[in-house]
């Protein structure tokens, strides 16, 4: 067992440490007061092809693994940043990698790792179906060449900010099925040529994600579009579960660790009662409970990644290390936030803005009770309770 990091996984989390210090906090800050995508950032990550880390080289790409692209994640959050869009296009782009044709592979990847097109989009979630991914109801049905698409999508992220969109929906009906995981088909959607066809309505969320609710009438895909086969896209789905827990996993790590360095940083400056604050074991304690946890959950993060690079199955350790992470990363936010007192709340100060987007974590892309209740019936053999 080697628990460093490789020279190249190093350099990977150097350069990116000193990309990100180009995008001081006052940038983040203001792309979140304005609501803004940090079209900047996510420029200059393009530019310099970490975005394009999981397309292969024959497309363009880096060809690195799962594991080199959470240390790219991780970091973006630790510099105080947010990963979200980056962490969108690599894991959505698996989805293709693993499951289009290779004239799509051809066709899509090559221009997404140069940064002519992006491909941040994912619209799965449905207001009548929530985590019960089966029970999506928007509809795409065969005509000619074509599918034509009806149905809503609801917490979309960065379809405004998307040339393509990963869609799912239903081509056989739910009630025709005996099993029930079938039925369900995967397109890629132009977003560029649907206008007038999917109505977007941005939502107000307390995080700036840029999400959105759609409401498809009448959308035409090509047949050619369909990605994989018809009627298998909830497999093609889950197939990509694994390597988007272990992404968001990092994130909170990085999360995590920005708020433990900025926690005892303040509590070794700020004096009250004529010393350090973080001479008081009541702020000290929380901290280092919290940093001892990211490292626990790192540990499994790692763990995952290197199965998951190997193609060894990896459900446990991805589920278990989503969990750890972004519970310990919720920890660290709130002994941070403790820490700074009435200046936790200063915008200025970046601790609340980090502190509600890493809240987000416990709850998606999927919720921890969820993922509990995967370990208990799949790892542990208890019944099914969901």
């Amino acid at each position: 067992m080697d628990f460093n990091l490789t020279q190249e996984q190093q350099q990977i989390r150097e350069e990116i440490r000193r990309v990100c210090g180009e995008f001081r906090d006052a940038y983040w800050r203001d792309i979140d007061k304005k609501r803004d995508y940090p079209d900047a950032f996510v420029r200059r990550l393009t530019e310099l092809g970490w975005l394009a880390a999981l397309i292969p080289e024959e497309y363009g790409g880096s060809g690195l693994g799962i594991t080199e692209a959470s240390i790219i994640l991780e970091e973006i959050n630790r510099s105080g940043g947010s990963a979200t869009v980056c962490h969108a296009q690599m894991y959505t782009m698996g989805t293709l990698l693993r499951h289009g044709s290779e004239e799509q592979k051809r066709r899509y990847l090559p221009k997404i790792a140069g940064g002519e097109l992006r491909l941040q989009a994912f619209g799965v979630t449905e207001p009548n179906a929530g985590s019960e991914t089966t029970r999506i109801e928007t509809t795409a049905s065969r005509r000619g060449d074509r599918y034509v698409i009806h149905g809503q999508k609801i917490f979309i992220s960065r379809v405004l900010q998307s040339d393509l969109m990963l869609l799912l929906a239903r081509t056989t009906p739910y009630d025709e099925l005996k099993d029930k995981t079938q039925g369900l088909s995967v397109f890629i959607v132009d977003l560029r040529e649907a206008k007038g066809k999917i109505e977007v309505k941005p939502l107000d969320l307390m995080i700036n994600h840029h999400t959105n609710a759609l409401f498809i009438d009448g959308l035409e895909v090509p047949a050619e579009n369909l990605l994989g086969q018809e009627g298998v896209g909830f497999r093609y789905i889950i197939d990509g579960w694994n390597a988007e827990r272990i992404l968001v996993a990092a994130e909170a790590i990085g999360d995590g660790r920005w708020f433990v360095e900025r926690a005892a940083k303040y509590a070794n400056e700020r004096i009250v009662f004529g010393r350090p604050i973080g001479a008081n074991q009541g702020i000290q304690f929380p901290i280092a409970q919290a940093y001892a946890r990211i490292e626990a959950a790192d540990l499994v993060r790692f763990q995952a990644a290197t199965k998951f690079d190997r193609k060894e199955r990896c459900g446990a350790e991805a589920n278990m290390a989503k969990l750890l992470a972004s519970e310990a990363a919720w920890e660290a936010a709130n002994a941070c936030l403790t820490t700074h007192g009435g200046y936790g709340f200063a915008a200025e100060y970046d601790v609340e803005r980090k502190f509600r987007e890493t809240r987000l974590l416990t709850v998606a892309p999927v919720s921890n009770n969820l993922v509990l209740a995967y370990l208990a019936q799949h790892v542990l053999g208890m019944p099914k309770s969901y």
